[in-house]
C-alpha cells in the first residue's frame, strides 16, 4: 500500500482559512455507499434514525501559542531576544513540552517572560523541544494563557494569516470541556445550538468522550510504504458512561456515527476486544485500508489533506475507490477543505441509509 495511492490535486483556493457563519451553514457531502448527494450542515437530521448516536470529542483547545521575551545580563550588558513558543503537551512532571524559536536564543535555567506576572523557566531540551515550567498552574495558569495566548491554527491556515481573536471562538467546539487540545476535532465545528435542537427532536442521542488532539496530528507521512508509519500518540478517555450508552445504541440496532476521526479513532481503540469497553491511556492507533470497524458505523468529518493518515482512514472505511470519487467530486464542487472548510458523511454500504 502506497503513499501515492492517497494523494490527489487540490487547488490552493480550497482552502479555508475562515469557517462558514453561522456555523451550521457550511456545505455537506453525503456519501452512501458511491451515493453522492450535495446537501449543507443543518441538513443532518435528515440523514440519521432515531436511535442514532453521535460521539462528541469534548477536548478544548488551549490558546497554545505564546509570544515572550528572553532577558540576559552579563558583563557586556543586558540583552534580550523574542521567542515563541508552541505549547505540544503536559508532561507527567507539570512541565510542558513546548516548541521554541529560536531555541539557541534561550538556555535552560532561563525565564520567558509572556505578560506581567506570566512567565515559565525553560528546564531542559531533548529532540529539538524544551520543558517549560510555568510560575503559574490550575485556573490561574488557563485564565493567563486565555490572555497571553493565540489559537494554534493549522499550519496551512497560519501560512495565509495570523490568529486572532475572533478564532478563540471559531476554533473552539460548543461543547469543549477538557482543556488539554493543541488541535481542534474540526468536525466539531460545524455545530451549533439549533443544530443540536434539531438533531435531539430527530430522536439522536449523544455520547461525549475526551481526546486531546496533539500537534502530531499535522505531521506528514513520510515512507511510501504506508503500513509502515508510526502514529503520535494521544491521550483519550472513554468513560463507563460513554461506553455503556454506546453499547446500548449497538444492542438495540442503532448507528455509531462519530464526529471527527479523533472521536472515531478513540471509540476504535477502546473496541480493539471486539466490543466497546470503558477505556483510558495514549492511543496511537493506525486506521488504514483493511482494518476491522468494531464500533463506528458511518462518520463525519472534513475534507483531508493529501497523502495524509485521514486519508488513509476513511479510505479504510469507505474503500479506496469510493473515497477518489468522493474526492473528486469535492474538488470539482468547490467543497472547501480542511479544518475551517466544508464537512462530509461518510456512510459506508450497509450501514443503513436516512429515513424520509
Amino acid at each position: 500500500m502506497k503513499l501515492s495511492d492517497f494523494d490527489f490535486d487540490l487547488p490552493e483556493d480550497l482552502i479555508a482559512t475562515r469557517p462558514a457563519s453561522p456555523r451550521s451553514a457550511a456545505r455537506l457531502l453525503v456519501a452512501e455507499g458511491d451515493r453522492i448527494t450535495d446537501a449543507r450542515v443543518s441538513d443532518l437530521p435528515e440523514w440519521f434514525q432515531p436511535g442514532d448516536r453521535l460521539v462528541l470529542n469534548d477536548t478544548k483547545v488551549i490558546p497554545a501559542r505564546l509570544s515572550g521575551q528572553r532577558h540576559r545580563s552579563s558583563a557586556q550588558g543586558d540583552t534580550s531576544a523574542r521567542i515563541e513558543v508552541t505549547l505540544l503537551e503536559p508532561g507527567a512532571d507539570g512541565t510542558w513540552n513546548a516548541l521554541l524559536k529560536p531555541l539557541k536564543k534561550v538556555k535552560p535555567g532561563e525565564t520567558i517572560r509572556f505578560a506581567d506576572g506570566f512567565s515559565a523557566v525553560l528546564e531542559g531540551v531533548a529532540d529539538g523541544q524544551g520543558a517549560l515550567r510555568f510560575n503559574l498552574e490550575g485556573d490561574e495558569f488557563e485564565a493567563a494563557l486565555a490572555e497571553a495566548g493565540a489559537m494554534p491554527l493549522p499550519p496551512y491556515i497560519a501560512a495565509k494569516r495570523p490568529a486572532d481573536a475572533q478564532d478563540k471562538t471559531d476554533y473552539q467546539t460548543v461543547w469543549a470541556r477538557h482543556t488539554g487540545a493543541v488541535a481542534a476535532p474540526t468536525a466539531s465545528l460545524h455545530f451549533d445550538a439549533p443544530l443540536l435542537q434539531a438533531l435531539k427532536d430527530r430522536g439522536i442521542t449523544f455520547s461525549y468522550v475526551t481526546l486531546h488532539v496533539g500537534a502530531g496530528t499535522f505531521l506528514p507521512v513520510k515512507v511510501e510504504d504506508v503500513t509502515t508509519h508510526k502514529m503520535h500518540a494521544e491521550w483519550g478517555r472513554v468513560s463507563p458512561e460513554a461506553a455503556a450508552e454506546i453499547a446500548a445504541t449497538k444492542a438495540a440496532g442503532g448507528r455509531i456515527i462519530p464526529v471527527g476521526t479523533t472521536a472515531l479513532r478513540l471509540i476504535e481503540s477502546a473496541a480493539r476486544s471486539g466490543a466497546i469497553a470503558p477505556w483510558e491511556g495514549e492511543t496511537d492507533i493506525f486506521i488504514y485500508p483493511g482494518f476491522t470497524f468494531h464500533v463506528a458505523d458511518a462518520l463525519m468529518t472534513n475534507f483531508h489533506l493529501p497523502r495524509s493518515t485521514l486519508m488513509m482512514l476513511v479510505s479504510a472505511l469507505m474503500g479506496q475507490e469510493t473515497v477518489r470519487q468522493i474526492y473528486a467530486h469535492a474538488v470539482d464542487s468547490g467543497y472547501r477543505f480542511f479544518s475551517y472548510g466544508d464537512a462530509s458523511l461518510l456512510i459506508p454500504s450497509g450501514a443503513g441509509s436516512r429515513q424520509s
